[in-house]
């Protein structure tokens, strides 16, 4: 990777898992971060948006090398009934279309937009690799982030705009949160088949890829996940051997469709997408993590 010449970051939903360490990496190296509030009376390194209205006054991007947009409600909350469905719509679009609107404004000054997405906008697509080429899925998920996408290239033609498509990130605050409960308590084991292929990725090499697109100025969508291939009982069964926990006890696909419901379970849990980084490795991105099982140790290992 680059040394960074960045001086100046602002960042949008910087409250979440990704944002917090993004911005504390960033900080870190001396680089200043303005983080976006939905307030009207901001701290330091913080501006006001989307208080009265859905716009952001353009003059906060102004002289930034680069706004990141990482707003979204949580996928993993449920049900997702037709009122958490919107509120799941609205926390993206709405941001990203302010984000967009101001950048767009801003013309040939304008900073790199990086804006989050999500590799749910492949859907589940058993069989070969996935690279960024590939067409959107079908589903909730991958219309959501078809969507999501659309509102970010609105900043127009001539701005320099990439779409983050992010793996569930291997955290405990991340995919394994619900999987650690389940494996402390000796539940765990495979969910629906197992051998569903799950894109990952470590939050370490989240924020080290985020910062790799800003320093390279890659543009276009951009898979951010692990390099290695990983099915989900790959993982859990990492889970299970760092928590010294058995993993015995299958959750049959029909099972978890009548908790959860058919599509968070059918785009979550037994979704099968080998996507791989192909911009990232092509571009020099190097991984701290890579494999699915080193980035569970590292997430929850025993120290």
């Amino acid at each position: 990777m680059p040394d960074s010449a960045l001086r100046h970051v602002v960042i949008g939903g910087a409250s979440g898992l990704i944002g917090r360490a993004l911005a504390e990496s960033l900080r870190a190296d001396g680089i200043r971060v303005t983080t976006l509030v939905r307030t009207s009376d901001p701290g330091a390194d913080e501006a006001p948006w989307l208080v009265d209205s859905d716009v952001l006054d353009p003059a906060v991007l102004d002289g930034a090398d680069a706004v990141v947009g990482l707003n979204g409600a949580s996928i993993g909350r449920f049900p997702w009934n037709s009122s958490y469905r919107h509120t799941l719509l609205w926390s993206r679009i709405t941001p990203t279309r302010a984000l967009a609107r101001a950048v767009r404004e801003l013309g040939e000054t304008a900073p790199h937009f990086v804006s989050a997405s999500a590799v749910g906008y492949y859907g589940t697509r058993p069989g070969g690799p996935i690279a960024e080429d590939a067409p959107r899925g079908e589903g909730f998920l991958a219309d959501l982030c078809g969507e999501w996408e659309s509102a970010a290239f609105g900043a127009g033609e001539r701005a320099r705009v990439t779409t983050l498509r992010t793996a569930p990130i291997v955290h405990r605050d991340g995919v394994l949160k619900p999987l650690v409960l389940l494996t402390k308590l000796g539940f765990s084991g495979p969910l629906g088949r197992g051998t569903q292929v799950w894109p990952w990725i470590s939050l370490d090499d989240e924020v080290r890829a985020i910062r790799h697109i800003i320093d390279t100025g890659t543009t276009g969508p951009v898979n951010l996940c692990g390099p290695t291939r990983a099915t989900q009982n790959d993982i859990g069964f990492a889970l299970a051997r760092e928590l010294n926990r058995p993993y015995l006890l299958r959750a049959p696909e029909w099972g978890l469709k009548l908790v959860l419901g058919s599509d968070p379970t059918e785009s979550l849990l037994t979704t099968d997408a080998y996507v791989i980084p192909e911009v990232l490795a092509s571009s020099g991105f190097t991984w701290t993590h890579e494999s699915a099982e080193d980035a569970v140790r590292a997430a929850v290992g025993r120290r």
